[in-house]
């Protein structure tokens, strides 16, 4: 059986994709990235959304999220036959070409992935007029594909250049008399090679006085000075210019979403939760603090811990327990009684806990709940793909800040679903840059020990 008429044999302008599962399961909405396109889905790969749709986390609602999905599209058309999207794509699910025998000697023909190329070299041997092209995210299958001479790309709808990702600051400089304007009712912005956006920093050097230089914020209309920049929350200053400018869009109430980059101990967990406590417990800003986790584990899921989910999570806020612990006089109060332990980081989050104050939640068990008069940290925020990036904005209810930190680094990436270029937290910057209640910043300094320093810059 040879490919449905719809792939157009010998017509180049017409592609013809087959998906692999780790697509579908990256973006459940993968369908209307195809524009003009034909979408072929390997029955087996429906098979293991099957299998993969009970998984707590993200990979099973992102299998149910594409189940439903094409459920909806399948009201408008036999999914068999193919089905016209509205970006004038064709839909279809490949039901035939499943001979395992066209494969070379040395494939493992129980894997399901060699199934899938079988089925992709049957397509292109009975089509070989048409340009049939395996989309995986799978670097192995990427690779074996190849080795049989399959056209392969990763899927590029999301991708983000990291080499070029919008930092959060320019450095300038000006004159004198209009460093002085920006004190005084706000500077228009220079004429500049780049774009500005909304809540970027400018670090400004004077070009007639040494060593006069400020740092200063465009509040979408001029070049303006940093409200907090003399502030401390919870006792923490910040101690350089990055973490300057981090400090100033945490502690803007007029700033509902924040994302911050940076490495190990570069300050990104210590500034929002010191932000955090201070504009919750002590100024009351917000009625709430919610620190989220996306759990992902080598192993089985969360879901298969034993316990409540606060016992399940415990594990996993490793990161906000250390903050606290560094911001609160806790260490201090157990010194002073001979080091016999008084009072214990558990003991200051369970107190707000039981008042309602404090939450520690993953993605699992936000879902379907909107959060309201509330501060949202979201920590390693690169384990997200775009798509739960986007779920988890969606939570955000009236008067609610959600904070995004993470480092975007393949070497910190645990999710096999994503990568530097392709995660969540990265999305959200480019995506979200040129909002005026939106701000970012990378940043670069470690601060946490001179051995931190130097294990981040020469490992």
């Amino acid at each position: 059986m040879t490919l449905m008429v719809f792939l157009k044999g010998g017509n180049y302008t017409v592609k013809n994709y087959i998906i692999d599962t780790n697509v579908m399961i990256h973006d459940p909405e993968f369908m209307h990235n195809f524009e003009g396109n034909n979408i072929i889905i390997p029955l087996l790969c429906i098979e293991e959304l099957d299998n993969l749709k009970r998984r707590e986390g993200l990979v099973g609602f992102h299998a149910r999220m594409v189940a439903k999905e094409i459920k909806l599209l399948m009201e408008k058309g036999d999914i068999e036959k193919g089905i016209r999207l509205p970006n004038k794509s064709v839909l279809r699910v490949e039901l035939n070409h499943m001979d395992i025998d066209i494969l070379p000697n040395g494939f493992d023909t129980n894997k399901n992935d060699s199934r899938i190329l079988a089925i992709v070299l049957s397509l292109k041997k009975v089509n070989d007029s048409s340009r049939i092209i395996l989309v995986t995210k799978d670097l192995y299958m990427a690779i074996k594909a190849r080795s049989l001479g399959i056209e392969v790309e990763d899927y590029q709808s999301d991708r983000i250049d990291i080499d070029t990702i919008y930092k959060g600051y320019t450095e300038i400089e000006l004159l004198s008399k209009d460093i002085n304007k920006i004190f005084d009712g706000g500077l228009e912005v220079p004429d500049l090679q780049e774009e500005i956006y909304p809540n970027e920093f400018f670090h400004i050097k004077s070009k007639d006085q040494v060593s006069h230089e400020i740092l200063a914020r465009y509040d979408g209309n001029k070049i303006v000075p940093l409200i907090h920049a003399n502030e401390n929350a919870w006792g923490l200053n910040p101690i350089n210019r990055e973490q300057k400018m981090a400090f100033e869009l945490l502690m803007n109430p007029d700033i509902h979403f924040v994302t911050i980059i940076g490495g190990a101990g570069s300050g990104k967990t210590i500034l929002a939760t010191a932000t955090a406590l201070q504009n919750v417990i002590e100024t009351n800003k917000y009625r709430k603090i919610v620190f989220v986790r996306p759990v992902i584990a080598a192993g089985n899921d969360i879901g298969y811990l034993p316990g409540t989910e606060r016992e399940k999570l415990k594990p996993w806020m490793g990161s906000f327990y250390d903050a606290i612990e560094n911001l609160s006089d806790i260490k201090e109060t157990n010194k002073n009684n001979g080091g016999k332990p008084t009072f214990t980081v558990e003991d200051f989050i369970e107190q707000f806990r039981q008042r309602g104050v404090i939450e520690t939640k993953t993605f699992t068990y936000m879902r379907g709940r909107t959060f309201t008069n509330s501060l949202i940290i979201v920590d390693e925020a690169q384990e997200m793909t775009p798509h739960l990036a986007k779920l988890m904005l969606t939570r955000a209810g009236e008067h609610s800040k959600f904070v995004f930190l993470g480092d975007p680094s393949d070497n910190q990436i645990d999710n096999n679903y994503i990568d530097s270029k392709s995660n969540g937290l990265v999305y959200t910057v480019e995506k979200m840059k040129s909002f005026n209640i939106t701000g970012h910043v990378a940043l670069k300094r470690v601060e946490r020990s001179p051995l931190a320093k130097i294990a981040e810059k020469n490992m």
